[in-house]
């Protein structure tokens, strides 16, 4: 009979076995190196990510109590890692997110359709699964054990451990249900059974494990500070558990709240980095969660979606545009309190409903800003047709939608887009609010070319281009609108 995880682990603490931890390495690398690619989506992160669990556990071997279940805590271990990757990694350019896109799309397709609905939220699945039920699933359908084996490691009876693996199995239908993932109970266990585990590369195992039994000595310092980053968060979760326990002291010293604010923070950065190639479908997928923090993702200034359910992502955005998503207000018609915080922003508000308010709440509890709507008389230009027949501006022949703009060349090119597509660009590049008075009611080609440079200081050239061009007047005026005036958070 093969050694238990734990037998294995007090060799290598209490004698110092290699050979001991090199065998739990080998058991265990393909389950924490697959989750650890599934959290962190790139091959070579995956391998720095499970030497840094290994590592870790080296340089808790003497610690960890003999009743540990050594595969549900790597498990744990690997989210926390994984969490931390995306804090060390430089702004990815575009070409970059679409080379890793590319890459992805040419891997082989898990044979259960019902996998490629759940493995985005497979891990956020387990996050909310208490210890026992964590450790109870990872053990069944990563591990493969029998409910023999579940039960002994648990303390419990074999029945006792069927019940358990029953109970967190139909936690995990709720989540996914409730995510648009129709799947039974049965079908989410044989899909995890079926795919959570692939093999890791052929000499991970002999590179974790010497880096492991050397407690790190030589990794390397990206290595490090993961390690540093998780041992931090392991810290806090063991910190929250004791608060539960009755530990009042943490409540009146505040780290209480400093707990469950790191866990729900790697959690979000868990989250966020299966995003990497952001569209619609992710969203979609994405769990109820309302975030936003500096840009890391490199996508295009601006960048954003909107998902069919109202859910919204976006990457690179000014504060400005934080708000304007917000209130659902065009940037043009918000005053602001004087200059607002610098800095690009990625965001992200996914909750079932109120995804707005969510935003709302979190841009005041991150930049101390709230908003109400009210009627101003402010500066405005009245957007009138002056003429038919210009050059750049004629009702559409074309059954392609595009939109190109390029505000830093000076250009917009739109074919087959709704008028109001067009004035609300406008109004963008204006920087005030329009008022349309044209009467256009349908879909146009639109061709328009300015000095780039004269019109960020001086709108006139932006103006003349239109009138000459489209067609379209911008005659200035004062008149009562509604707005959005941005205050400090009291």
């Amino acid at each position: 009979m093969a050694p238990e995880d734990m037998d294995l682990l007090r060799q290598y603490a209490q004698q110092g076995s290699e050979d001991a931890f090199a065998s739990l390495v080998s058991r265990h690398v393909n389950l924490v190196y697959t989750a650890a690619l599934r959290l962190v989506g790139e091959a070579h992160l995956a391998e720095e990510v499970t030497q840094a669990v290994f590592i870790i556990l080296a340089r808790k071997a003497n610690s960890l109590s003999p009743k540990t279940v050594l595969t549900g805590w790597l498990y744990r271990t690997t989210r926390y890692v994984s969490a931390r990757t995306w804090t060390m990694q430089k702004r990815r350019q575009i070409r970059e997110q679409e080379v890793y896109v590319r890459s992805a799309l040419n891997e082989p397709e898990p044979e259960s359709a019902v996998w490629t609905e759940i493995a985005p939220l497979l891990d956020a699945a387990l996050a909310q699964l208490a210890q026992k039920d964590h450790d109870a699933v990872v053990l069944r359908f990563f591990g493969g054990k029998s409910f023999k084996d579940v039960g002994v490691a648990l303390g419990t009876t074999e029945d006792g451990a069927k019940m358990r693996v029953r109970r967190a199995l139909d936690k995990l239908q709720k989540f996914f249900t409730a995510r648009g993932v129709a799947a039974s109970a049965v079908v989410i266990a044989g899909a995890v059974s079926a795919n959570s585990v692939q093999a890791a590369p052929a000499a991970l195992a002999k590179t974790v494990a010497a880096a492991a039994v050397a407690k790190g000595a030589t990794a390397s310092s990206s290595t490090l500070i993961l390690i540093k980053g998780a041992l931090k968060i392991m810290a806090w979760t063991k910190a929250k558990t004791a608060m539960v326990f009755g530990a009042a002291a943490l409540l009146a010293s505040g780290a209480a709240v400093v707990t469950v604010n790191e866990i729900r923070i790697h959690r979000e950065d868990a989250m966020w980095s299966r995003i990497t190639a952001a569209d619609s479908a992710h969203l979609n997928a994405a769990p109820p969660i309302v975030s936003i923090r500096p840009a890391k993702l490199g996508m295009g200034f601006g960048t954003s979606w909107i998902s069919n359910g109202n859910k919204q992502m976006g990457f690179n955005k000014s504060v400005g545009k934080l708000l304007q998503n917000a209130y659902n207000v065009r940037e043009a018609r918000i005053l602001y309190p004087g200059k607002l915080p610098e800095g690009a922003f990625d965001y992200i508000a996914s909750l079932p409903n109120h995804n707005r308010e969510g935003l709302q709440a979190a841009v005041k509890k991150k930049f101390g800003l709230v908003g109400k709507k009210e009627t101003r008389e402010t500066d405005v230009l009245r957007l009138r047709l002056a003429r038919q027949g210009a050059p750049g501006f004629r009702p559409t022949a074309s059954t392609r939608q595009i939109n190109l703009n390029n505000t830093s060349s000076g250009r917009f090119k739109s074919r087959n887009e709704p008028f109001s597509n067009v004035s609300f660009s406008l109004e963008a590049y204006l920087k005030t609010p329009l008022i349309d008075e044209t009467g256009l009611d349908g879909r146009y080609d639109a061709d328009l070319s300015w000095d780039a440079s004269e019109s960020d200081f001086n709108p006139e050239g932006l103006k003349q281009a239109a009138l000459a061009q489209l067609g379209l007047e911008l005659v200035p005026d004062r008149q009562a609108i509604e707005v959005l005036v941005v205050e400090k958070a009291k």
